[in-house]
């Protein structure tokens, strides 16, 4: 990178931004709830949790979760989402393309997801998409979205300051961190949350989709130039 572009690093969320996962995630949910007996919830609401570590999501959804509810609840949403559930998951259209050519331009990649590491390391390897990252961080390794840990991990281990990275994400989580960590975010609309919901946390900018970001990168390295 060169003093005209404002970036060196890029950190990406995973489900509603590079792979289009958020219809099985609900449907976990919604099988889940519905195997254990609990207040079924209107998919939105499932819907808003998406991006949030497992505890933090079910204590949104369920504020009175005991141990035992949080456990039952964990056991069977992964049991469905790793081996039983077959509701496809496509990544989204161009993103193995879009992150070669990011790499081929000097920037550096990484994801900060609400997954878990086993869920994020089963994708990686089935996607291929592995080798194009430098570092990843997973809700079970570390705070949850809002909470800035994960990106701040992130630079820090990659020696890459706040001002010179950028997150993208589908949802209001990742701008929080991102607002939490003191780095720029840049919001989809593939994913979870609204263009309004999201517009209201005043991200840099607003894509359809991460398709958009190279050409977004190229007007915003002009204006930091010009």
């Amino acid at each position: 990178m060169t003093s005209e572009n404002p970036y060196q690093l890029l950190v990406f969320d995973w489900d509603g931004t590079l792979m289009d996962s958020v219809a099985r995630i609900v449907t976990c949910m919604q099988s889940t709830i519905e195997v254990l007996g609990i207040a079924p919830l209107p998919e939105q609401r499932l819907r808003h949790v998406i991006g949030l570590g497992m505890r933090e999501a079910i204590l949104q959804l369920y504020p009175d979760a005991d141990e035992d509810l949080f456990h039952a609840f964990t056991q069977a949403y992964r049991e469905r989402f790793l081996f039983t559930d077959d509701t496809p998951m496509p990544l989204f259209a161009g993103v193995p393309e879009l992150l070669d050519d990011l790499r081929g331009q000097g920037y550096w990649c990484a994801v900060a997801t609400g997954k878990s590491r086993m869920g994020l390391d089963r994708v990686l390897e089935e996607t291929g998409l592995g080798p194009r990252f430098l570092t990843t961080r997973c809700a079970d390794e570390t705070l949850s979205k809002p909470h800035p840990q994960m990106l701040l991990g992130i630079m820090d281990e990659l020696g890459v300051m706040p001002a010179r990275t950028l997150m993208i994400g589908d949802s209001t989580h990742d701008l929080l961190m991102a607002r939490n960590a003191g780095t720029d975010a840049l919001g989809v609309t593939s994913g979870v949350h609204s263009a309004r919901e999201l517009q209201s946390h005043a991200p840099r900018g607003l894509l359809e989709g991460v398709a958009q970001l190279p050409e977004w990168l190229k007007r915003r390295c002009q204006g930091w130039s010009s």
